[in-house]
């Protein structure tokens, strides 16, 4: 298997992970605002820290509401995180490496840009953007379903594990670390009323609010809404998981000299996280390590297995 074929499945995975990523994140947003009354310290900013993204915006727009932010984050061809430009980088890895994909995939792929590409117009408005969002999810997961049934489990299929997987630890991670604000002592006596709420988005946001509840069986805390989902080993998009499917791909694949010491010392970090002991800034200042961490694990793959590193 050619390196240059390896590294685009790799980006060809993460970049539809962003893409369904950022399409769920907007939707829950959405539907949290609207569950809160008027007044409470939640705003469409909020979004833009989620992905890092606060300098580049503010470089384009002058105010961070709904108009602008979702204009950035779901149709802007110039910022790289956007839906569309995730949608249109994915198609093009997918272009490139048809011979060793189902044809349905290209297929699936190739109609969602075309939607998106034909309705990035309707977002503006909340009803058509709910439609909007619902298709491109559905869409996301349909592909995700059709490589798991129709390829066959080898080296390319791992490519795509590995780079889906480091993916959605990073999204995770930053989520995690917007909702490690909501512990600040300083967060107002309505912001605490309204918490058990905001929890709940955070939950469905990463399509665990109905596992939280099989599996932890208490009420929706912050502490255990933190820890469940870096620590829990099952659920498919805690941190910790994501990294057993990591070491997994990492495992099988060929010249993996040390990386698997690498992945194994970031499970050890992240299974030292307390989150019950550690203070709000702590905290903080762990999630931003962790991110890092992803950062140079990536660095590390591309390394060594690609030819060169493709920008993000």
């Amino acid at each position: 298997m050619l390196s240059r074929s390896a590294e685009r499945l790799y980006w060809l995975a993460r970049y539809m992970e962003r893409t369904e990523n950022t399409a769920k994140v907007v939707s829950v947003y959405m539907n949290l605002l609207m569950d809160l009354p008027k007044g409470v310290e939640m705003g469409w900013q909020q979004l833009l820290r989620i992905n890092g993204a606060e300098a580049e915006f503010y470089e384009k727009y002058k105010s961070a509401g709904e108009r602008n932010v979702i204009r950035f984050l779901l149709t802007d061809e110039s910022y790289s995180g956007s839906l569309f430009s995730s949608l249109s980088v994915a198609r093009e890895n997918i272009r490139t490496t048809r011979e060793l994909l189902p044809d349905e995939a290209w297929e699936q792929v190739n109609e969602m840009y075309l939607f998106a590409k034909n309705d990035l117009e309707t977002v503006s408005n909340r009803r058509s953007r709910v439609l909007f969002l619902k298709k491109i999810l559905e869409g996301c997961q349909r592909f995700s379903g059709l490589l798991s049934g129709y390829m066959s489990h080898h080296h390319p299929y791992r490519f795509i594990r590995l780079g889906r997987n480091l993916e959605r630890a990073d999204m995770t991670s930053r989520i995690l670390d917007l909702a490690s604000l909501l512990l600040s002592e300083s967060r107002s006596d309505e912001l605490r009323q309204y918490e058990t709420i905001l929890w709940m988005n955070i939950l469905t946001a990463l399509n665990a609010l109905l596992m939280y509840r099989q599996h932890v069986r208490s009420r929706v805390k912050g502490d255990d809404v933190l820890s469940y989902l870096l620590l829990d080993k099952d659920l498919p998009r805690s941190v910790t998981r994501c990294l057993v499917e990591i070491s997994d791909c990492i495992n099988q694949l060929p010249n993996n000299d040390a990386l698997s010491d690498r992945v194994l010392e970031l499970e050890d970090y992240v299974q030292g996280i307390d989150t019950r002991e550690a203070t709000q800034l702590q905290l903080r200042v762990i999630l931003d390590d962790l991110q890092n961490k992803l950062g140079g694990l990536h660095g590390h793959i591309a390394d060594n297995w690609f030819s060169r590193v493709m920008p993000e």
